[in-house]
C-alpha cells in the first residue's frame, strides 16, 4: 500500500514512518517543516533501509496537492499535519483553526478530487469534555474542549464524520491520543520540538541536559494525588504501531470508526519527572508555576475497543519510556541540528 502522511516528518509521523516502511509499505511524507526537520525522515531511510518519498507542502495548498495526489498513486492517507500546543492555542485561536480546521478541509477536498477515500486522522484525547469519570471511553461525552487546540480536533471529528455520513464511499478512522512521549530505541529519532517546549516529557529532557535552567510545573493544586496533573503517556512507538493497526483494519472497507490510543494508567507531573530522575540519575530542577489555561486536572484512556478491534495494545511501560526519550536527548542534545 501507498501512504500518504500529512506533517510525516514530525515526532509521531515520522515513528509511524518507520513502523510503515518496516512492514513493506511504500510511504510518501508531506510536509512544510514549520515544526519538524527533513533529518528525521534521512535517519528513518538509514535504520530501515527503506526509501521514503519527501514533498515539501502545506495542506492549505490544494492546487499544489491536486498535483501530488495525480502524479503519485496514493493508496491511503494519515493525516497529521497541524499545530498541536494547548497553551499556544489560547493565545493564538486563528492561527490553530486555520491550520488544522481549514487545512483540513483542504485536505478532503483535494482527496475526494483524487478519488481517494481513505483516511486515519491524528485526533486527540482534548475532544472529550472535562470528566471526574476516569477512565475516558470512546463514547464520553465531547462537547466544550478547554482550549482551541482540543477545539479544532473536534471540529474536524464533526466534519469528518458528517462527509462519510454525506458519502459512505469514505473509509475514515479517527485516533484519539492520549499523551504521545519517548522515542525510537536507537536513539536516532525522537521529539524535536522547535523553540520552547510545550510538552512534559521534551521539556525534562532538555533540563537534564542543561538546555533549559529548570523545569515548570503548571500547577500543584489540582485534585490529584499529589496536586499535579495526571495524563496517560504512551509510548511513541506503540502509538506508530496503532496508526498501522488502524490502517490495516479500515482498507478496503467503508465506514467511520474512532480508537482511544492511551496505556488506560495516569502519572502527575510529579511521578513523571521522579521516574526521569530514577533512568537518567540526575535531578531534575523545576519550580511550581500557576495553571495554565485550558488544562484539566486528570485524563487517561479507555482503550479496550482498540485492543478488541485491532488486536492492539500499548506495550512498553514508563521506565522503557523514560530510557528512551533519555537515550534520545542524551545522544542529540540539540536535536536533529546534531545531524549525522
Amino acid at each position: 500500500m501507498k501512504v500518504f502522511l500529512t506533517g510525516g516528518a514530525g515526532f509521531i509521523g515520522s515513528h509511524t514512518a518507520l513502523v510503515l516502511v518496516e512492514a513493506g509499505h511504500d510511504v510518501v511524507v508531506y510536509d512544510n517543516l514549520s515544526n519538524a526537520s527533513r533529518e528525521s525522515l534521512n535517519r528513518v531511510e538509514r535504520l530501515t533501509g527503506g526509501r521514503i518519498a519527501f514533498i515539501e507542502g502545506d495542506i492549505r495548498d490544494g492546487a499544489r496537492l491536486d498535483r501530488v495526489f495525480a502524479e503519485s498513486d496514493i493508496d491511503a492517507v494519515i493525516h497529521f499535519a497541524g499545530l498541536k500546543a494547548v497553551g499556544e492555542s489560547t493565545e493564538q485561536p486563528l492561527a490553530y483553526y486555520e491550520n488544522n480546521v481549514a487545512g483540513t478541509l483542504t485536505l478532503c477536498h483535494a482527496m475526494d478530487r483524487a478519488n481517494l477515500r481513505t483516511l486515519v486522522f491524528s485526533s486527540s484525547a482534548t475532544v472529550y469534555a472535562e470528566s471526574r469519570e476516569m477512565p475516558l471511553p470512546e463514547d464520553a461525552p465531547t462537547g466544550r474542549p478547554t482550549n482551541p487546540y482540543g477545539s479544532s480536533k473536534l471540529m474536524i471529528e464533526w466534519l469528518l464524520r458528517d462527509l462519510q455520513t454525506a458519502d459512505p464511499r469514505w473509509s475514515i478512522a479517527l485516533l484519539r491520543y492520549f499523551n504521545p512521549v519517548g522515542a525510537h530505541e536507537s536513539g536516532r529519532i525522537g521529539e524535536d520540538p522547535q523553540g520552547r517546549p510545550n510538552n512534559l516529557l521534551p521539556f525534562i529532557s532538555q533540563v537534564a541536559v542543561g538546555r533549559l535552567p529548570e523545569l515548570a510545573v503548571y500547577g500543584n493544586d489540582y485534585s490529584t494525588r499529589d496536586g499535579t496533573g495526571v495524563r496517560d503517556y504512551i509510548h511513541v512507538m506503540d502509538l506508530a504501531a496503532g496508526h498501522r493497526a488502524a490502517l490495516d483494519a479500515i482498507a478496503g472497507s467503508a465506514g467511520l470508526w474512532t480508537w482511544n490510543l492511551g496505556t488506560g494508567r495516569g502519572y502527575s507531573v510529579l511521578e513523571m519527572i521522579r521516574a526521569f530522575e530514577n533512568v537518567a540519575d540526575r535531578e531534575i530542577a523545576y519550580r511550581i508555576a500557576p495553571r495554565r489555561p485550558g488544562d484539566v486536572a486528570e485524563c487517561w484512556a479507555d482503550a479496550s475497543r482498540a485492543e478488541r478491534d485491532l488486536g492492539w495494545r500499548a506495550e512498553r511501560g514508563l521506565e522503557e519510556i523514560m530510557r528512551d526519550a533519555w537515550r534520545w536527548q542524551r545522544e542529540n542534545p540539540e536535536g536533529y541540528r546534531d545531524a549525522g
